[in-house]
């Protein structure tokens, strides 16, 4: 059996590799080893952070909701318990959307919840 030499192989591996890392700081750009970890903590972070930003623009959108809510003279939480007594189905990010950008919407909405 013939000898494989590996190098064109590991090449194409670790200029692909440095490619990823490519605008990383210091040894973790242009050293293999460290390029290594630091392209598997980013993906580590990028898998986390994709469910972490679900949870950040749903409090971003209860910290509209509320205040836009105390504008009209109502807490955010009776606001909310109002539009399910009421059995209005919007979900928070149609009512943020709402009260930036339509107030006198979500003015009636408020209304119709008193």
């Amino acid at each position: 059996m013939s000898r494989v030499k590996r190098g064109t192989t590991v090449r194409k591996k670790h200029k692909s590799l440095l490619g990823k890392t490519k605008g990383f700081r210091h040894g973790r750009k242009n050293l293999v080893k460290m390029a290594r970890q630091a392209d598997l903590k980013a993906g580590l972070y990028a898998y986390r952070d994709r469910r972490n930003k679900k949870r950040e623009f749903r409090r971003l959108w209860i910290v509209q909701i509320n205040a836009a809510c105390r504008l009209n003279e109502i807490t955010y939480s009776k606001f909310i318990n109002g539009l399910l007594k009421n059995k209005i189905e919007l979900n928070r990010k149609v009512l943020a959307d709402l009260a930036e950008n339509e107030p006198e919407e979500f003015k009636k909405l408020v209304a119709k919840v008193k």
